[in-house]
């Protein structure tokens, strides 16, 4: 064991030979002490960052509704340049210019049948629907399909809607046929869907194609299916009654 006074008189000694020396070892560790302490205090800093980050990244969810339209070559746009100018579109482009936070899906399919409607309505049914418009049912009238079928095809689509979400709003799109369908059938058919509108107590557009259908001008060659100006009307005749359902859920 070192002598004590030996170990101080070389202390002193050393000292008294390099006074620098303990200034040195004294700024030595209070930089130890600084640099200590700014390292923890960039953990804690660095900890926060990334609960900050964290929290930012967390997703919002979009507060949009959503309308879906199901039906056929109608409601898909057949013969148009620019699918955006068939009727559904345009009434997303009136939703829009009034700034309400819903967004519009276009699920009409040419050539669809009710049949074909209630055969895909359940993966269409996989996402979420506030409104539900059901246009279908004209290509089984001009295939003189029976009418208790298109009814209960029709039916069987209500009914799958419903049973997904009982809160989804349906409007059901009436439809009418040429005279040359026969008197009996015509009359039939168009009041299949008058019917359905009130058996399940569900919104209403009577004629879809009112003002269109039979107007020369306002189709295309075939005569059925309507021109660019045609939807313009198409989409009047479901604005009016779809604005009253879209102002009640807003």
């Amino acid at each position: 064991m070192p002598n004590p006074k030996i170990t101080e008189t070389l202390l002193n000694s050393t000292v008294s030979k390099y006074p620098n020396l303990l200034k040195f070892c004294y700024f030595l560790m209070v930089f130890v002490v600084i640099s200590c302490g700014n390292d923890t205090k960039s953990k804690t800093t660095t900890e926060t960052n990334e609960n900050v980050t964290t929290e930012t990244e967390t997703p919002t969810t979009s507060s949009s509704k959503t309308i879906l339209f199901y039906g056929d070559s109608i409601t898909a746009g057949y013969g148009l340049d620019d699918t955006n100018d068939a009727f559904p579109g345009i009434i997303q482009s009136k939703i829009d210019s009034l700034g309400l936070s819903y967004e519009v899906v276009n699920s009409g399919l040419s050539g669809e049948t009710s049949a074909g409607g209630k055969s895909r309505i359940d993966w269409i049914l996989n996402q979420d629907i506030d409104i539900f418009v059901l246009e279908l049912g004209a290509n089984d009238g001009l295939r003189g399909l029976p009418i208790a079928e298109t009814k209960a095809n029709l039916q069987a689509i209500i009914d799958a809607v419903k049973a997904k979400n009982p809160s989804t709003k349906i409007i059901l799109a009436g439809m009418q046929l040429p005279p040359n369908m026969g008197q009996e059938y015509t009359t039939q058919f168009k009041t299949v869907f008058s019917n359905l509108a009130s058996e399940n107590n569900i919104a209403f557009i009577p004629f879809i194609l009112k003002d269109v259908g039979g107007v020369k001008e306002l189709n295309q060659n075939d005569g059925i299916h309507p021109t660019a100006e045609g939807h313009k009307i198409v989409a009047k005749n479901v604005w009016e009654v779809l604005v009253t359902i879209v102002n009640s859920e807003s």
